[in-house]
């Protein structure tokens, strides 16, 4: 009995002591963390998060939004669904630093300059959400992700919206985006693919790690600077930065040769129907997916799925039908080039474009001298 008493005694202490604090002293210090790009997919724009640092109560404390788990359930599904739920989550500076150091990552910190009592509500918030259902959020690519979500914490915390994007907002979401992809060139290829209308819109919005590293530093509260210096807590070493070979436009222009040049007709309508196929994708995927970026997507209008009836009316031998999907993917091209002249991605699809065109009429020709041969007297 005795037992039983001392457990539930020493329970109550520890629930009663997980839902205080510790009040920070006055030396604690609370900053932002940027770091650089990473090689995998879902790194290459860079990562946000806060520290609290307080020696005398030895804490130092890393807070990450922006967490998921690759074990969820129908993870690509859901990821492509856009209803994937990403967490906060928390981890000590030194093994926060140590993993981005092992990645080759730079590490950027910015000290906020907050009043005791800011702090406080600061760390208090944080500890509320990462123990509550708040922990759990759905991840949009420009609307709720690791920076907006800190952004929107500093801003809650001084009662207006301090921090906004500073510098240029008249270049598009996917100008602003594609330096971030320069080395990894499929991974360019088919994110530009994905999105739509909303990414060629102007880039006003504060969504990067590193735009909110150069926000806080014109940003003031009461005219004076939220942050004094940008100190560089891991500097990237270029020298040993890996860089594949095939991960390339030269790459990608040799297979589209290749295939050119392959002059069969089985490639040629194998590669239709996969421009074909992923078209249908992408007039389809709006329907279902809760990703702004990707609605309204143009590119349908190269990736068209209309290529699918070329490829049908070939095999078929269906002169009137082949051209009539003929010049109407044409009609789609010369629409497709108007629009695309300002685009930021545009020499990355015209390749794909031009391919696409020598192959139609290389098919045109050969459907025109197959039918001849079989009904010299059908008119074609």
């Amino acid at each position: 009995m005795k037992t039983k008493v001392l457990f539930l005694f020493s329970l109550f202490c520890s629930l009663v002591s997980f839902g205080q604090n510790y009040p920070l002293s006055s030396e604690a210090k609370i900053s932002v963390l940027t770091c650089g790009s990473g090689e995998e997919l879902h790194s290459i724009f860079g990562h946000t998060a806060i520290r609290i640092q307080d020696n005398k109560q030895g804490l130092d404390m890393v807070y990450n939004f922006g967490m998921f788990d690759f074990d969820t359930s129908n993870f690509y599904l859901k990821f492509v669904k856009g209803d994937l739920q990403y967490y906060v989550a928390k981890s000590s500076f030194e093994v926060f630093l140590y993993s981005y150091r092992m990645e080759n990552r730079s590490v950027y910190e910015q000290e906020l300059n907050l009043s005791s009592t800011l702090k406080q509500k600061l760390y208090d918030n944080l500890e509320k959400i990462l123990y509550s259902e708040e922990r759990f959020y759905t991840y949009k690519f420009i609307d709720k992700n690791c920076t907006t979500m800190v952004v929107d914490q500093i801003n809650h915390l001084l009662e207006d919206v301090t921090i906004v994007k500073t510098g240029n907002t008249i270049e598009s979401y996917r100008h602003v985006l594609n330096p971030f992809m320069d080395n990894l060139f499929y991974q360019k290829l088919g994110i530009n693919i994905m999105f739509g209308y909303r990414t060629d819109q102007p880039a006003k919005q504060l969504f990067l790690p590193i735009e909110l590293l150069q926000s806080l530093e014109t940003t003031k509260i009461n005219n004076t600077k939220i942050t004094s210096k940008t100190e560089v807590l891991y500097k990237k070493n270029d020298l040993i930065q890996a860089k594949s070979w095939w991960n390339s436009m030269y790459t990608f222009i040799l297979i589209l040769v290749l295939i050119l040049i392959s002059n069969q007709n089985k490639v040629y309508l194998a590669f239709l129907s996969i421009l074909g196929l992923l078209g249908i994708f992408l007039s389809t995927v709006g329907f279902f997916s809760l990703h702004r970026e990707i609605l309204q997507n143009y590119n349908i209008l190269l990736f068209n799925p209309f290529l699918i009836g070329v490829v049908f009316s070939f095999i078929k031998l269906k002169t009137s039908w082949f051209n009539r999907f003929f010049y109407f993917i044409l009609l789609c091209f010369v629409t497709y080039l108007v629009f695309m002249v300002n685009k930021a991605h545009l020499f990355l699809m015209l390749p794909m474009l031009i391919l696409v065109v020598l192959i139609l009429l290389r098919l045109k020709n050969r459907l025109l001298k197959k039918v001849e041969i079989i009904d010299p007297d059908k008119k074609v």
